[in-house]
C-alpha cells in the first residue's frame, strides 16, 4: 500500500492544523513543508520528531516534581512557614499540578507506544521517563543559582513550546482506526513509517484488532470480569501503584533533607548530582529495554532497589546508636548516601520507565482510554500519599521510612515475577490478544 497512490486525485492535502495536528495529510508530490520531504520519508526521523515534541510534557512534569527539593528551605524561610504549614503548601501545589500533569503522564507513553515501530517501541517509550528525569535534573541545577520565585516562572517554558508544537504532529493511527477514520488512519501511519514504506501488513493487523473489539466506546462493568480486561488492568494499575509506593518521590522531593541528615554539607549540590545520575541511568534503560526485555529489567531494577533501601535503612538505624564524632558514624553516613544513589539508579533502570511502557502496550484498544485513566489516577493518588507522608515519616524515623519502602520493593519483585508478561518483540495486537 502506497501513500502516493492515494494522493493522485489532485486534492490539496497540505492541512497542518486539521484534526488537531494531522499534518500527515501532506502529499508527497508537494515536495516541501519544511524545505524537503526527505526527512519525512525517513520513518525514524518522522517518529522521533513527534516523540521529541510530546517529550516536553514529561520535562515539564519532571521540572515541577524536582522544584521542591532545592527550594523548600528558602520557601519556608521567606514565607515564615512551620513544618506543617510548609507541608500543606507543598500538598496544595502538588494537587493543582496533578490536574494537568496527570493527563500528560498517561497520554504521552500511550501516544508514543501507538506511533512507534515495533523494534523501537521500548526505547522510544523510555523517552517519557528520560524526559521526566531531565526535567528533575534541570530543576535541581537551576535551583542552585536561581531564587525560588524565578525558578517557578522558568518552569512554564516547556509547556509554552509544547502547546503550539502539538498542532504539527499526527494523531495516533490506532486511535483513528478505533473511531472509524480509516482514510486518516492509513495516511497517518504512512507518514510515520515513510512515504515509500509498505504499510499494508501493519494496516491489516490494526484493522483486525479494531474489528475484534467491541464497537461501543464503553463497556459494561460486568465485562471487566473477562480475563482480557481484568488481567491487563490489574497489571497496569499494580505496576504504577508499586512504582510510587516504593518511595521514589519521597526520596527525590526530600533528597536535600536526606543528604543533610546523612552529614553532606552541600546537600543541594549532592541533589543535583543525584539528578544527573538518574538521567544517565535512564539513558541506559532507553538503550537496554528493546534488547534485554521489559520483564527482566523490572525484576533487576526492583531487586536492586530492595537491596539499596535495606542498606540505607540499616545505615540510619546504626547511626542512631553511635557517637557522631566516631569514624563509624562517618562510615555509616557515606554508606547511606551510596545507598540512596544506588536506589535511584536501580529505579531508573526499570521501575521508573517500564511500568508506563507496559501499561501502554497491554491495555485493549476499546478500554485504553478509561483503563489508562484509572491506572494513571491510581499512580497519582499514591504519589500524593507518598508526598504527603514522606516528610512526616522522615521526621518520625529515617531508618523506618526506608524499611517500609524496602518491603514494597521486595513485593514488586514477586509481583513482576508472577504476573507481568514479556512484551519485547511483539506487536501491540499480539500482546493484547495474548490475554484472551
Amino acid at each position: 500500500m502506497s501513500f502516493r497512490d492515494d494522493s493522485d486525485d489532485g486534492r490539496d492535502l497540505r492541512k497542518p492544523f486539521l484534526h488537531t495536528g494531522s499534518w500527515y495529510r501532506m502529499g508527497s508530490r508537494q515536495s516541501s513543508m519544511m524545505g524537503s520531504t526527505q526527512a519525512i520519508r525517513d520513518s525514524s526521523i518522522s517518529v522521533l520528531a513527534c516523540v521529541l515534541i510530546v517529550a516536553l510534557g514529561p520535562i515539564q512534569f519532571g521540572f515541577t516534581s524536582g522544584y521542591s527539593s532545592p527550594t523548600q528551605s528558602a520557601i519556608t524561610k521567606d514565607l515564615g512557614l512551620t513544618v506543617s504549614e510548609d507541608s500543606s503548601f507543598l500538598y496544595m501545589g502538588r494537587l493543582l499540578e496533578g490536574f494537568g500533569v496527570g493527563i500528560i503522564s498517561y497520554t504521552v507513553p500511550v501516544y508514543i507506544a501507538e506511533i512507534a515501530p515495533q523494534n523501537l517501541r521500548g526505547s522510544l517509550g523510555s523517552v517519557n521517563q528520560l524526559s521526566v528525569t531531565a526535567g528533575i535534573m534541570l530543576a535541581y541545577l537551576l535551583g542552585l543559582f536561581v531564587p525560588w520565585r524565578i525558578l517557578a516562572v522558568l518552569g512554564i517554558l516547556p509547556c509554552t513550546i509544547l502547546i503550539p508544537g502539538l498542532f504539527f504532529i499526527p494523531e495516533s493511527p490506532r486511535w483513528l482506526a478505533k473511531v472509524g477514520m480509516t482514510e486518516d488512519f492509513e495516511a497517518s501511519l504512512q507518514v510515520l513509517r515513510g512515504f515509500d514504506a509498505d504499510i499494508s501488513v501493519e494496516v491489516n493487523e490494526i484493522k483486525r484488532s479494531v474489528a475484534s473489539t467491541s464497537k461501543r466506546t464503553t463497556i459494561r462493568f460486568a465485562e471487566l470480569k473477562q480475563r482480557r480486561y481484568y488481567m491487563p488492568l490489574m497489571i497496569g494499575i499494580g505496576l504504577l501503584v508499586l512504582q510510587q509506593i516504593s518511595g521514589i518521590n519521597g526520596v527525590l522531593f526530600y533528597s536535600s533533607t536526606i543528604f543533610e541528615a546523612a552529614g553532606v554539607k552541600s546537600s543541594n549540590a549532592a541533589t543535583f548530582g543525584l539528578g544527573a545520575i538518574q538521567v544517565v541511568a535512564t539513558l541506559v534503560t532507553t538503550w537496554l529495554v528493546d534488547k534485554a526485555g521489559r520483564r527482566l529489567l523490572l525484576i533487576v531494577s526492583s531487586a536492586g532497589m530492595t537491596v539499596s533501601l535495606l542498606v540505607v535503612a540499616v545505615a540510619f538505624y546504626v547511626k542512631d546508636f553511635v557517637s557522631s564524632d566516631s569514624g563509624f558514624y562517618t562510615a555509616m553516613s557515606i554508606l547511606s548516601v551510596v545507598g540512596v544513589v544506588a536506589m535511584v539508579v536501580a529505579f531508573s533502570l526499570g521501575v521508573g520507565a517500564i511500568p508506563w511502557i507496559i501499561m501502554s502496550e497491554i491495555l485493549p484498544v476499546n478500554i485504553k482510554g478509561l483503563a489508562g485513566s484509572v491506572a494513571t489516577l491510581a499512580n497519582w493518588f499514591t504519589a500524593w500519599v507518598v508526598t504527603m507522608t514522606a516528610n512526616l515519616l522522615l521526621n518520625w524515623s529515617i531508618g523506618g521510612t526506608f524499611t517500609i519502602y524496602m518491603l514494597v520493593s521486595a513485593f514488586t519483585v514477586i509481583f513482576v515475577g508472577k504476573f507481568v508478561p514479556e512484551t519485547k518483540g511483539r506487536t501491540l495486537e499480539e500482546i493484547q490478544f495474548s490475554f484472551r
